[in-house]
């Protein structure tokens, strides 16, 4: 990308909490805290020194599958932010271990107070059960309070191997040089990563409850949806556009615009090597849930049972592509775009080809796909608030099946 100055930066890790044992839920999350702490060369002041005195950023973030360490930075400082990055990865010391705990732990609690996001882990329970799927990514706070050191290094040197990591980067770089600067500050290490748990089967749909007081009832309807590299993907973002992912969205415009049921109101999908999720989150006041549940559930029939119109389906599609076009334009998405393709073994795909993978959705593929994923009766559901009974009504008018086996 001539036109910028800037570079964006990232060591991708294939690793995540879908790689975990139960015992060791979280450590994924905790590990990506630790490469911070500092190595042999660098202590954690130095590094945050380092990369404030760049302007630059520097970050990290852990999935159910992936791990990443990202920077964006000017072009001049790439092989000072690669020399630290890679030592930060490769070689972490574990300093200020137990003070780290900590810091997780209360990064956990403060989750926990957060029912907007912690419905969508509940949700994960209700699709995956006890598949490393269905945990959360942050862990526990048992897990992170005792696991040992010894047992996060070797957790690490078994997963952070040449193998199993990618290094991407987008801006005004030059691919050759890179390289070079790869040979010399990060050399491959040597290994191979073992493979994460299959996906095998899906469960039947459940209905899952975590009770808090809350002012709303938080509620998720979802279900098992497809995989990385799908065709259907195009589709899916066509599909997920029109029902809940946008502002003119069904969702959006009959629960919040229409009738005031709900301030957030919103589909979404996930997708992973061999499998993936789709989802529906609301979040409304005690008095209004069983009516926004009841307008989520006509219009999840409505998306089953009737062809989408022209002009709804080009709408979304122009959607799609300015928001694919528009986001492209920056370095950071790009390398993520970069990275986790790679990692996970996706096509690169130009910016025409997905274009044209977009225009070429119909009103059939639309239909068939809501047919497979939306379908009311293959909801499973999550709710968090005060009282279960009003979960249970309130779902029970979009799978009655569900409600009545809770």
């Amino acid at each position: 990308m001539p036109s910028v100055r800037s570079i964006a930066l990232g060591i991708w890790v294939g690793t995540g909490s879908r790689n975990e044992t139960p015992a060791q839920a979280g450590v994924s999350h905790f590990l990506e805290h630790l490469l911070f702490k500092g190595t042999k060369r660098f202590s954690s002041i130095e590094i945050d020194q380092i990369f404030d005195g760049m302007g630059a950023e520097i970050n990290a973030g852990t999935g159910k599958e992936t791990t990443s360490v990202y920077s964006r930075f000017l072009d001049q400082h790439l092989e000072r932010a690669l020399d630290v990055m890679s030592d930060m990865v490769l070689h972490p010391a574990y300093i200020d271990i137990d003070a780290e705990r900590q810091v997780v732990i209360e990064e956990i609690a403060m989750y926990e107070d957060e029912p907007s996001e912690k419905v969508h882990d509940v949700l994960g329970r209700a699709i995956f059960g006890e598949h490393p799927l269905g945990r959360p990514i942050i862990g526990t706070a048992e897990v992170i309070g005792n696991v040992p050191m010894p047992q996060i290094a070797e957790y690490h040197d078994g997963r952070y191997v040449g193998s199993n990591l990618v290094l991407a980067a987008a801006g005004n770089i030059d691919h050759d040089e890179l390289v070079a600067l790869v040979e010399r500050h990060a050399p491959a290490r040597a290994g191979s990563a073992a493979g994460p748990q299959p996906a095998e089967g899906v469960l039947a749909p459940r209905a899952c409850f975590h009770q808090k007081t809350t002012e709303q009832y938080h509620l998720c309807l979802g279900g098992p949806g497809i995989p990385r590299a799908d065709e259907r993907r195009f589709a899916l973002r066509v599909l997920d556009t029109i029902l809940g992912g946008s502002t003119s969205s069904r969702l959006f415009q009959e629960v919040r615009e229409k009738r005031g049921l709900a301030y957030s109101v919103y589909s979404y999908s996930s997708q992973f090597i061999d499998t993936g999720h789709v989802g529906v989150y609301v979040g409304t006041r005690p008095d209004n849930v069983g009516k926004a549940m009841g307008v989520i559930g006509d219009e999840l029939r409505r998306i089953v049972e009737e062809p989408v119109a022209a002009d709804e389906l080009e709408r979304a599609k122009e959607n799609v592509k300015g928001r694919t076009a528009l986001s492209l334009e920056s370095t950071l998405t790009r390398m993520n775009r970069l990275g986790g393709s790679l990692l996970m073994g996706v096509p690169l795909l130009s910016l025409d080809e997905m274009v044209a993978a977009i225009d070429a959705v119909s009103a059939d593929d639309v239909q068939s796909l809501a047919r497979e994923l939306f379908a009311p009766e293959r909801m499973a559901a999550a709710g968090v608030g005060a009282d279960e009974s009003a979960f249970l009504r309130a779902i029970e008018t979009v799978n009655p099946q569900l409600a009545a086996a809770a």
